[in-house]
């Protein structure tokens, strides 16, 4: 599927991942593989980059990094602990450093032409974070930068195009970082820069075609990115062989199954829609706990998706959105201590119903996807829209859920979402939706007194949604949007704004 990639092999840093994503900026595919796989060399594989790791390589428990496999055959960059193993290994000595280096640091380049540093300023900023240092390089490594405060930051045998580096490239501090992964990917590994939306989804469809030939496929779609854009690729490969099942289940934004199903529709996708909002709503009846919520959705979805399943003739695969932080937390490529996630087989699904999972974006982290998804000309109206919970207004309404309870934060989120829309705030905004309180205020309208319910409105920016933080709306804003809900929105009389950032609030209330 893809004619060349680097492969990075991770020993758990927190930004290996950023690692991959700054390579496939460049155009070129990049994959993440944990420390301890064992993989073929095959003519793809064009380079091989060792991460950073929480563990020292002076630990009796370090991870064991296979460079033989690779050294002299393939150009290798170390970073941080991948360079210190890289030292270690040949022979070099690591020691706890005298002073631990945190933060910035300015790179003093001691060989100008080594290609790894080619247009790249001398004394420029980079990121340092190691509590070892390497004292003393192997034979035939020679030192090709330092700072003021370690002697080795960076090294390599040019022989082999063997590089470590002590500082982390991937990171936004370190200014001529990506410049630097370029030199290394490109001018040392020759990759051609050519891993391209278009590309992806030629690519793609015709391994789908390959590999489900004449089989019929069922897909799950949400409204969602992800969803849509896995039913677009199996759409322009398989065409009708595919059947999108899309359950209303009485959660989702107000008007959104209509708007969404006939999207879908006009897109010529063969969807079935299933309105079971009395279903899931019946289910969840007296329930207050939130994860008691989103199991009772879970399995309730699982049984209608069973259900009209097995109504249909010949399914041999399930499709699933899968995307590839799913994959990469599925193979424990945190190191040796991470807890093991699995993305497949969700409720037993396939075990069920006996299908085989096919994953068309499984190799594509979610920036990518949208990417993938305005190629393929999805519409503004899913390809752009915020993410959303999969237990949709459940988690947003803290306490039972009611149809009078989902209708009234319907009304709430709509006057939020389309104002933050009307204003040009919403394409700026990460994720943005109500919370509906189990909480009554005191109010006056008019010349009456009023004991009406509270909302809170939650506004963040973030990249990934590991880490968010609140959007600083105006103040205008907010009024504007609170005076519009409580007008019009019977049985609000008070609004808050929510003003924590993740961590250590979640975005989500529940």
């Amino acid at each position: 599927m893809h004619n060349e990639k680097i492969v990075i092999f991770d020993c758990g840093s927190q930004y290996t991942q950023l690692i991959a994503r700054k390579i496939r900026e460049l155009n070129i595919y990049c994959e993440i593989v944990p420390f301890n796989k064992t993989i073929e060399l095959t003519p793809d594989i064009k380079g091989i980059i060792f991460s950073g790791s929480p563990f020292s390589v002076r630990d009796a428990n370090h991870p064991v990094l296979p460079v033989n496999s690779f050294y002299g055959k393939l150009p290798i960059l170390g970073i941080c602990y991948g360079a210190q193993y890289l030292a270690q290994h040949f022979g070099g000595e690591v020691t706890p450093s005298r002073m631990r280096e945190y933060g910035r640091a300015q790179l003093i380049i001691e060989d100008k032409h080594n290609p790894l540093f080619t247009y790249i300023e001398n004394n420029s900023q980079v990121w340092m974070s190691h509590a070892d240092s390497i004292v003393k390089l192997p034979p035939y490594f020679s030192i090709i930068a330092r700072t003021n405060d370690i002697p080795v930051a960076a090294f390599a045998d040019t022989q082999t195009q063997t590089y470590g580096i002590q500082f982390h490239p991937e990171v936004y501090h370190t200014v001529y970082g990506v410049h630097l992964l370029r030199n290394f990917a490109v001018d040392i590994c020759h990759c051609s820069c050519n891993w391209t939306p278009n590309s992806y989804i030629e690519s793609t469809i015709q391994e789908i075609r390959n590999t489900v030939r004449n089989d019929k496929v069922l897909l799950a779609i949400s409204g969602g990115v992800d969803s849509s854009v896995a039913a677009l690729l199996l759409n322009k490969a398989i065409g009708n062989q595919l059947t999108a099942i899309f359950v209303n289940n009485g959660l989702l934004r107000k008007n959104e199954y209509e708007q969404v199903l006939t999207t879908y529709r006009q897109l010529n996708l063969n969807v079935i829609g299933i309105d079971a909002s009395n279903e899931f709503l019946s289910n969840l009846k007296g329930i207050t706990d939130p994860e008691e919520k989103r199991k009772i959705i879970g399995k309730t979805f699982i049984d209608i998706f069973e259900r009209e399943a097995r109504k249909l003739q010949n399914i041999q695969w399930l499709a699933q959105g899968t995307i590839y932080p799913d994959v990469i937390e599925s193979i424990s490529v945190n190191g040796p201590s991470a807890t093991i996630k699995s993305h497949h087989n969700v409720g037993g699904l396939p075990q069920k119903l006996n299908l085989k999972i096919i994953e068309p974006l499984k190799f594509l982290f979610k920036d990518e996807v949208r990417k993938v998804g305005k190629a393929l000309h999805l519409p503004d109206i899913i390809l752009n829209r915020h993410p959303f919970p999969g237990p949709g207004l459940a988690i947003r309404i803290i306490g039972e859920i009611t149809a009078e309870n989902v209708q009234l934060l319907q009304e709430v989120d709509d006057i939020f979402t389309s104002k933050l829309k009307e204003h040009k705030l919403y394409d700026s905004i990460w994720q943005a939706g109500a919370i509906l309180l189990p909480v009554h205020s005191v109010g006056v309208m008019g010349d009456e007194r009023t004991y009406e319910r509270v909302v809170a409105l939650r506004a963040v920016h973030s990249t990934d949604g590991m880490t968010a933080d609140w959007a600083h709306l105006p103040y205008e804003f907010l009024a504007e949007v609170s005076n519009s809900i409580i007008n019009q929105v019977k049985g609000i009389n008070r609004v808050v704004y929510d003003i924590s950032s993740k961590p250590p609030a979640t975005i989500e209330w529940e």
